[in-house]
């Protein structure tokens, strides 16, 4: 009975979601991202709800287990977005099991303004405070030059993301961590399948760090629908992980199994009396975050097209980057870092000084013609209104220098998709209006 119920599954998305990227026509809508899939995502996810297990289960296990195998690390712990991995990412750091190195109210983490906020809302929530540095254009990521300048006495992390896919200098912002004893949590949410040459040889970024986090939100580099992932290679650190998204428990057994470490009913904690049950012991002020089974289920069906979508990504961008090539008088293209093969999630555009065009002028003009564009997210997260109360008080964050470049993302710049689900005449159409806009302007 469940092979029929998946072989009426296949058949159902040949009939609804089936599609040929080449019915595209110009003037089409072309979304900066979005889901790839075929039949085995559909067949995975009903496969699951047979089992009704719903909450985390063996496609979760699976996952972790092999989405850590991917990257080449020890730990892999899903939970329900990219922004509730940095949440854990951040909070595992707060551990008093972490000793004097835990990071503490008040203490300081070097970050970015020029990103998502989700990079930098678990240290304010935490009362921690960011320290906020310039990027550089056109890589668009830290400012390396600035980390003497924003480290100080209270500096116990950097907590950055690896920019729409190219990766920061992990060479220098790795040696500057470990020479101060820092912790670095890379932000990896827009990169997933980046590599970066560290130490003369290639690493997957997210790896590199103490922790890396994933988002597996519709428009990343693979989906579950909703879903993220905390990586490590620090066993500590991945229990102290999985206790925050677990309630805060103690306990470490598998979701739905009992007793794995033999001790469930004869241990001491805190003032609870002797051999309290373990499974209700709880270490952290924690959360519930875990992700369902059945979006763990779509995740290995995209696990398996992960290196063809990362190819995919690659393609699309240098075939844009060629393509606008003859227009770097007055637009910056992007450029990747040095030692890096970026997994590129956008393809960033600067508007350069003094042109004849705005850049809300240059995108309404895109939008109108079917490409849709995003900015760099925040542009600059210290003008948006959550920071009206900070901005007023000066109080709660620091700032090194005067974020120019970050500035001058917010005025000028925006981004177009590369996404595997792209086909060649869109990308080429892409092309052709952004020429055609300096025809008209």
């Amino acid at each position: 009975m469940r092979q029929q119920v998946l072989e009426a599954a296949v058949r159902f998305y040949k009939y609804k979601h089936k599609k040929d990227a080449q019915e595209y026509t110009p003037g089409d809508r072309i979304s900066y991202g979005g889901r790839v899939f075929d039949e085995k995502e559909i067949v995975n996810l009903v496969d699951s709800a047979l089992d009704f297990w719903l909450t985390t289960g063996r496609y979760a296990e699976q996952f972790e287990r092999q989405f850590a195998d991917f990257l080449g690390v020890k730990h892999c712990s899903l939970t329900n977005s990219g922004s509730s991995a940095n949440l854990l990412a951040f909070m595992a750091l707060t551990s008093h099991k972490l000793g004097d190195r835990r990071i503490k109210k008040g203490d300081e983490v070097i970050t970015v303004a020029a990103g998502f906020p989700t990079t930098v809302t678990p240290i304010i929530q935490f009362g921690a405070v960011p320290v906020f540095v310039d990027v550089a254009i056109p890589s668009y990521n830290i400012e390396v030059n600035q980390l003497k300048e924003a480290l100080s006495t209270k500096t116990k992390a950097v907590m950055i993301a690896h920019t729409l896919g190219n990766p920061f200098d992990l060479t220098v912002v790795k040696s500057f961590c470990d020479e101060h004893g820092l912790w670095l949590v890379e932000d990896n949410c827009d990169a997933l399948g980046s590599k970066y040459c560290y130490d003369g040889e290639w690493k997957y970024t997210g790896t590199l760090g103490h922790l890396g986090t994933s988002s597996f939100y519709p428009p990343h580099h693979m989906t579950m629908g909703e879903g993220g992932a905390v990586y490590t290679n620090d066993t500590e650190l991945k229990r102290i992980v999985e206790s925050f998204r677990d309630w805060g428990r103690d306990c470490w057994c598998p979701s739905g199994k009992d007793d794995t470490c033999i001790h469930r009913f004869s241990q001491q904690f805190g003032e609870l009396p002797s051999g309290y049950d373990h499974k209700y012991v709880y270490s952290h002020f924690g959360y519930n975050l875990k992700v369902t089974d059945m979006q763990a289920a779509i995740g290995c069906a995209q696990l398996d097209k992960l290196p063809d979508f990362i190819d995919k990504r690659r393609e699309n961008w240098q075939i844009l980057r060629d393509g606008l090539s003859d227009l770097q008088d007055v637009l910056i293209l992007p450029e990747p870092t040095p030692d890096s093969l970026p997994s590129w999630f956008g393809f960033l555009i600067t508007i350069k000084e003094d042109v004849n065009f705005t850049r809300n002028q240059m995108i309404a003009y895109l939008e109108g013609r079917g490409i849709q564009t995003r900015m760099l997210f925040a542009g600059n997260l210290l003008r948006h209104p959550c920071f009206d109360e900070m901005r007023k008080s000066g109080q709660g964050y620091r700032v090194v220098g005067e974020l120019s470049n970050t500035d001058i993302i917010m005025n000028q710049t925006f981004w177009i998709g590369v996404y595997p689900g792209m086909s060649t005449k869109m990308l080429d159409y892409m092309i052709h209006e952004l020429h055609a806009f300096f025809d008209q302007v």
